[in-house]
């Protein structure tokens, strides 16, 4: 999970769609399988809390007003 957390939102979501292409293929051995949807569910756990935290930004912003 350290890697993951290194990851920016891009490099995580481009991952987690390359591992959805993997298991659709339906190529890999049920274990791999497993492996690789654990890692997805990290991965898009992932994306979701820096996509919560972009939006919390965002709300910060708005909140604040223009800054003139």
């Amino acid at each position: 999970m350290d890697d993951i957390k290194n990851l920016s939102y891009e490099a995580a979501y481009d991952e987690l769609a390359a591992l959805v292409a993997r298991m659709e293929s339906g190529e890999l051995s049920l274990e791999k399988s497993v492996a690789l949807y654990e890692r997805g569910q990290k991965l898009s756990a992932h994306c979701q809390a820096l996509l919560e935290e972009a939006q919390l930004k965002i709300a910060r912003v708005d909140e604040a007003g223009p800054a003139d």
